[in-house]
């Protein structure tokens, strides 16, 4: 998505559309605490409606309310986060368990889900009945479900605090973490070590089945704040990007194919680095300070 500068419209369309845009609408308002009750009322309801059948509407509530607040503790639990206290706050919140994709859980996920269709498939040829009118509900299964996600999650909350403790064990070029953190990889033994220095952060491997090294740090440096780098921030794209960013890093350079022009990066290092991004903003700026062009990416697209 590219905004051109000086186009009253493209603030709106970024608004509705576009790749900034989904960093707004995200888990939102959705995903917050008070709508918590409203969401779990319409899955009773749905479900209702298309079944077609009368509810015990309280316990079917109760249930829909349980399975409602686990979809929100999943999301808290990896590093994307959710904001619970929309529409009063936007602040983020997020645990740094497990990554966004996590192929464990969705396995987990399909088996329970996939256990119950097995389970009856295997009765109907052996002629065995199966739970009540020779159907299973899969209800055991969304309890073991659960269980298999609370005890993955705590083991991955316990391998967690020890990768941050290694981190706020050490000094990285002489100086003292302002604070830590770790990013969570497939393997749940190694970590993405983050210390935030004074003047720069300190990106390190965290194996914790063998010896921590940090001299295989990878530095960033904080620049200081140029007029290019304010100017991107007054763009739709580096704005909702700001609000969502926790460890930023800002990259100023000589623009592609635009001579004179700078290239303004604005990186997450919880999802990338500058020289491999997960989620970026990018503006293009002028000489005295215009942004031609700025976007929103979750790869390394440049603005054109």
């Amino acid at each position: 998505m590219v905004v051109a500068a000086n186009a009253p419209d493209s603030d709106v369309i970024c608004t509705l559309f576009g790749s900034a845009a989904y960093i707004h609408w995200h888990r939102n308002i959705t995903h917050s605490l008070i709508a918590l009750p409203l969401m779990a009322l319409l899955s009773v309801a749905l479900v209702r409606w298309l079944g077609k059948q009368p509810v015990r509407w309280l316990p079917a509530f109760l249930i829909a309310l349980l399975g409602a607040a686990s979809h929100l503790i999943l999301d808290l639990t990896n590093m994307y986060g959710v904001r619970l206290l929309l529409p009063f706050s936007g602040h983020w919140f997020h645990w740094d368990l497990t990554p966004v994709v996590d192929l464990t859980i969705w396995a987990i996920l399909l088996i329970c889900v996939a256990a119950p269709w097995f389970g009856r498939l295997v009765g109907n040829e052996i002629g065995g009945k199966v739970g009540e009118h020779g159907k299973s509900s899969g209800g055991g299964w969304a309890v073991i479900a659960l269980l298999l996600f609370s005890v993955y999650t705590y083991g991955r909350s316990i391998l967690h605090d020890r990768a941050v403790k290694v981190m706020d064990s050490r000094i990285y070029h002489a100086l003292s973490p302002r604070r830590t953190a770790a990013f969570p990889q497939g393997n749940p033994l190694v970590w993405n070590g983050l210390a935030e220095l004074s003047d720069s952060y300190a990106m390190i491997p965290v194996d914790l089945r063998t010896d921590f090294r940090p001299d295989a740090a990878e530095t960033f440096y904080k620049p200081e704040r140029s007029p290019a780098m304010l100017a991107a921030m007054q763009t739709y794209p580096f704005q909702k990007f700001l609000e969502f960013v926790v460890y930023p890093v800002w990259v100023v350079e000589p623009a592609p194919e635009q001579p004179g022009a700078t290239l303004v990066r604005l990186v997450d290092l919880r999802f990338g680095t500058p020289s491999d991004p997960g989620f970026q903003a990018l503006a293009t700026v002028t000489t005295t300070n215009q942004v031609k062009a700025s976007a929103f990416t979750f790869g390394t697209p440049r603005p054109r």
